[in-house]
C-alpha cells in the first residue's frame, strides 16, 4: 500500500511507463498564431499524447475525482502565462477574510481584456475532450457571467493563503477546478484530503508544491484543500479553469455566488459590472 506522497507522486510518473515518447520530444511541434502566442490546441495535444490516458483516468477515479501532473503544459504556454500573470499584477484585486484568506485575484472579466490567450485555452478542444476522458463526463464552460470560470490568484505578501475548503459547487450539475502551476517562488503548498466524501473509504491526506506547467485536476465537491501561508518575498500564481456539467444555476444560489465572489475575490465592481453591462443591453441575467 502507498503512502499518501507515493500516491501522487506514481500518477505523475505513469505517463510514459508505456513506453511512449517523452513530452519533449513533440513540444516543439505546436505552431504560434499569429500574433506570437502559441496555438492552444497544437500546444495541449503536443502533450496529452504523450500520456498513458488510460493509466490516468483509473488514477483520477481511484482517488476520488482528484490528478495531479507535475508537468502538464507545452513550454511555450507556460512561458506565456507566465508573462500574463506578470503583467496582470496591476489589476489584483486584495481580499482578506481573517481566520481563512488573504491573497489577490484577477477574473476572467479583466483576463478577457487583457490576456486573451487564457480564454483561448480555456476553450481549448483538445483540454476539454481530455477531461471529459479523465472524468466521464460531458463538461461544458462556465457562464459567460461567472467570474471564476477562468481566473489567477496571486499570493505575493507574507501571510497569503487560504484555509481548508471545498469548491463548492453553485451550479445544478457538478464543478470541476482545473488548477495550473503558472509562477511558483515560494514555499506554498497545495494540502488536500482525499475521499473526505466518501464513507467507505479513509481519509488520505497528501501535498504538492505546483511548479509552473503543472496541474491539478479535482471534483470541487469532493477535494478537501488549502494554500498554506506565503513567507517574505515569495510569489505564487496559479491560473484556474472551471468546467461544469449544468450550466443552470437558481437563483438565490447565484445571489449567494455573486456576494462570496464580490466579498472573498473579485471586488464588487468586477463581479456586479457585468450584470449591469447586461441589464443596459436588456439582457437576461
Amino acid at each position: 500500500m502507498s503512502t499518501p506522497a507515493e500516491e501522487h507522486v506514481t500518477t505523475s510518473n505513469s505517463l510514459n511507463n508505456a513506453g511512449l515518447a517523452p513530452a519533449s520530444a513533440v513540444s516543439g511541434a505546436a505552431s504560434t498564431s499569429a500574433n506570437g502566442a502559441p496555438d492552444a490546441d497544437r500546444a495541449v495535444a503536443s502533450r496529452i499524447r504523450t500520456f498513458d490516458n488510460a493509466q490516468l483516468r483509473k488514477d483520477f477515479d481511484v482517488q476520488s475525482a482528484f490528478l495531479y501532473l507535475e508537468d502538464f503544459l507545452a513550454p511555450e504556454v507556460t512561458a506565456q502565462l507566465i508573462a500574463a500573470a506578470r503583467a496582470l499584477l496591476p489589476e489584483v484585486n486584495r481580499n482578506y477574510l481573517p481566520g481563512h484568506k488573504q491573497g489577490g485575484s484577477v477574473s476572467r472579466h479583466t483576463i478577457d481584456r487583457l490576456a486573451p490567450f487564457i480564454a483561448q485555452l480555456y476553450r481549448s478542444k483538445e483540454l476539454i475532450g481530455w477531461l471529459e476522458h479523465l472524468t466521464g463526463d460531458k463538461l461544458q464552460l462556465s457562464p459567460a457571467d461567472d467570474p471564476h470560470a477562468y481566473a489567477l490568484y496571486y499570493y505575493t505578501k507574507p501571510g497569503d493563503h487560504i484555509g481548508w475548503h471545498y469548491d463548492t459547487s453553485y451550479y445544478d450539475g457538478r464543478r470541476y477546478t482545473l488548477l495550473l502551476g503558472v509562477i511558483d517562488e515560494s514555499s506554498c503548498r497545495l494540502d488536500y484530503e482525499l475521499h473526505t466524501r466518501n464513507p467507505d473509504k479513509a481519509d488520505v491526506p497528501g501535498s504538492v508544491q505546483i511548479p509552473p506547467g503543472g496541474l491539478v485536476f479535482f471534483d470541487g465537491d469532493k477535494l478537501r484543500h488549502r494554500i498554506t501561508p506565503a513567507l517574505d518575498n515569495e510569489m505564487r500564481v496559479s491560473l484556474t479553469f472551471e468546467y461544469v456539467t449544468d450550466p443552470n444555476m437558481r437563483p438565490w444560489r447565484r445571489v449567494i455566488s455573486n456576494l462570496k465572489d464580490a466579498i472573498a475575490y473579485f471586488g464588487f465592481r468586477q463581479v456586479f459590472s457585468q450584470f449591469a453591462r447586461r441589464n443596459a443591453k436588456g439582457e437576461g441575467v
